[in-house]
């Protein structure tokens, strides 16, 4: 019975909602984005848009490759050459493939050198230079984000993979979008709707869930927040595989630079998932799975530079820096 009420438990979910604007000098948009390390799924939208800008589509197409090591037993990560040829430039991102947080021993590398490790629900932190985690046990399947010459040579003895990033283009017509306010984070009854109503819509948008709200839709009742309007075009896109915070940042910028021109939308998003089964979210703070796993962020771009930044995490992990 114990386990059937913890089971019947709402899992518990964080979402930190803030604006700022790009050009302020403490905002904290390019801090945030380069320390969520590992990533899987980044996507954006953009309303009253049809075709996407050779700028935008060049950088979606140059977001890979990635890595994937076979059998690398975790030593190698902790020798001089390695962090030498790697880790001193800042740049390596690693994680354990087809692990589970809550189940298997999982192992992060960050770009700053340490290697987070997650052993039997306890977490341990390695700088790599200073421990060598002998005991850690078997060889795992890794997935690497580096420079691509350096890498493949490096790893060649382990059967290294090279592996392109999952584009998925698309249009819909005729999309139901909440009305948006820089300056109303919480909404505003009648005239704009708030940062969580945005992105629930979001991820019905993403999904391909019908906003309808239809009675025989036995899928999703859900449908568009109000107040909204009707666009005729908006652009999806996203990009799912292991995409490292620099090619994030310039997806950002380049989404900033869109208004540049005047623009019919008012504002466009772009949503970053990191992976699941990660033992860090932010920095080095520690992460779980339990009943979701989740920690994502999702940035809502305005025309004047205004940004909303949504954060959320779920389980028992801290709240989002």
């Amino acid at each position: 019975m114990a386990t059937l009420r913890r089971l019947r438990e709402v899992p518990r979910h964080l979402l930190v909602c803030e604006k700022s604007n790009f050009g302020h000098d403490k905002s904290r948009h390019r801090h945030l984005v380069e320390t969520h390390y590992h990533n899987y799924r980044v996507s954006f939208l953009i309303p009253e848009c049809g075709i996407l800008s050779k700028e935008l589509k060049n950088l979606v197409m140059e977001t890979g490759p990635y890595y994937f090591v076979k059998n690398l037993p975790l030593h190698e990560l902790i020798t001089h050459e390695f962090i030498n040829t790697f880790v001193k430039k800042g740049s390596c991102y690693a994680l354990t493939y087809h692990t589970n947080i809550d189940e298997d021993n999982t192992v992060a590398l960050l770009p700053n050198g340490k290697l987070i490790l997650s052993l039997d629900k306890d977490t341990y932190e390695e700088t790599g230079l200073q421990g060598r985690p002998s005991q850690y046990s078997g060889r795992k399947i890794m997935k690497f984000s580096a420079e691509e010459s350096r890498m493949m040579s490096y790893f060649s003895s382990y059967g290294i993979q090279e592996r392109q990033p999952r584009v998925a283009l698309s249009t819909a017509s005729e999309l139901q979008c909440p009305v948006l306010r820089s300056g109303e984070l919480g909404g505003a009854p009648g005239a704009a709707c708030s940062a969580p109503e945005l992105l629930d819509w979001l991820g019905a948008v993403f999904s391909n869930a019908q906003l309808n709200n239809e009675p025989n839709n036995f899928v999703s009742t859900y449908c568009c927040p109000q107040p909204s309007t009707v666009v005729a075009k908006a652009y999806l896109c996203t990009i799912t595989g292991f995409i490292v915070p620099e090619k994030i940042r310039l997806l950002l910028e380049q989404l900033c630079r869109y208004f540049d021109e005047p623009k019919l939308a008012p504002w466009v998003t772009l949503s970053v998932q990191g992976f699941a089964d990660s033992p860090v979210s932010w920095r080095e703070n520690e992460h779980g799975f339990r009943k979701g796993g989740e920690h994502l962020y999702n940035f809502v771009i305005f025309n004047n530079q205004d940004y909303w930044l949504q954060m959320a995490v779920g389980a028992n992990d801290d709240c989002p820096p």
